[in-house]
């Protein structure tokens, strides 16, 4: 058997962003369907960069599955990785495993070693997209408990990514927390997410305002390159520190893990390089006693299935992102579309 054609489709789901999904065709007919990380003005950049692969995939034998990788970044990327270039291997890492998976009969968590949960726990985002008050806030994370989700994601803060913020952002950040908390109830997780954008002073300042309302964790409070920053960050709060969506491969993950960097990472199975290169990162993180929650800024569809077939192979996986606004499409696209029920998949 062997790889006959690649081809890519990027779909408006009707939110914010594109979808890329690729499809590769063996020469018996099996069709194998990625999902490449998708970002606004870069789906171009994706794109291309799955059309210029196909050339190191067409003709090979799709149990390959890591070989192909490492060709592709030896050879074609010359080892020097980018989003674009890592989304775009991930989309077609995840559509050979669809391929390996249809020709054994085997899901994919049996042929990487075997479940070890048969349950996914998922939090909810995109419920609070372009909202500036507490009271929209707080109405909306109710209407998401009211769905059955026992965790959802949030930005407490407003206003454009910067490192500096000034007092009125952070009073308003903690007031909107306050009211989301107070909606949801003590018994549903709150995870916050500040999205790379603050310095060391703001973000253990913020910290420590946050505590009172008991965040599940502290996602992405600087920018991970500094990873001295991001110490000086974990080691001042008491809340988890969370790192890693912006972070690709298995060789991005190790400064993190040897400075002590984050008590919990949030890979992508779209962006850092697929399936079993997630697989691989969770177990590096599992020698450091470190958590995996993958981040999923994708469709409900694919990379969400990609994810669940990861999250079941790892120890310490705790919990993973489910996208409200794209669950519409991926029912239309998928008729067998992963659904959570009471917060789990």
């Amino acid at each position: 058997m062997k790889i006959e054609s690649v081809e890519c489709f990027t779909v408006y789901p009707g939110w914010r962003k594109n979808l890329i999904f690729t499809k590769v065709v063996t020469d018996d007919n099996i069709v194998g369907w990625g999902e490449c990380y998708s970002q606004y003005d870069r789906d171009g950049a994706v794109v291309s960069h799955v059309e210029q692969l196909q050339r190191y995939l067409v003709g090979r034998d799709p149990f390959q599955i890591k070989h192909f990788c490492q060709i592709a970044f030896d050879d074609y990327a010359a080892r020097r990785g980018s989003l674009e270039f890592y989304s775009a291997l991930s989309g077609l890492e995840m559509a050979l495993w669809d391929i390996v998976g249809k020709a054994t009969g085997e899901p994919v968590y049996n042929l990487l070693g075997g479940p070890v949960r048969d349950r996914i726990r998922v939090y909810a985002n995109g419920w609070y997209y372009k909202m500036t008050e507490p009271d929209d806030y707080a109405k909306a994370a109710k209407n998401v408990v009211e769905q059955g989700f026992t965790a959802l994601k949030m930005d407490p803060l407003t206003g454009p990514w910067r490192n500096y913020i000034n007092s009125f952002q952070a009073k308003k950040s903690v007031e909107i927390l306050k009211a989301v908390r107070e909606a949801v109830g003590t018994d549903v997780e709150i995870l916050l997410d500040l999205h790379r954008r603050l310095s060391p002073m703001h973000a253990i300042d913020l910290a420590a305002r946050y505590e009172e309302f008991s965040p599940y964790y502290f996602e992405e409070p600087c920018m991970w390159e500094n990873v001295t920053a991001l110490v000086e960050i974990k080691d001042s709060v008491n809340l988890p520190v969370v790192t890693g969506e912006a972070i690709y491969a298995k060789a991005g993950f190790r400064s993190i893990f040897e400075a002590g960097a984050a008590d919990i990472i949030n890979p992508d199975v779209a962006s850092c390089g697929g399936i079993l290169e997630l697989k691989e990162i969770s177990a590096m993180a599992e020698a450091h006693f470190i958590a995996v929650s993958p981040h999923n800024y994708n469709s409900t569809t694919v990379a969400l299935s990609a994810t669940v077939q990861a999250s079941a192979l790892m120890p310490n996986f705790i919990i993973t992102e489910y996208f409200l606004p794209f669950e519409e499409l991926g029912q239309k696209l998928c008729h067998n579309a992963l659904k959570p029920v009471d917060g789990y998949i």
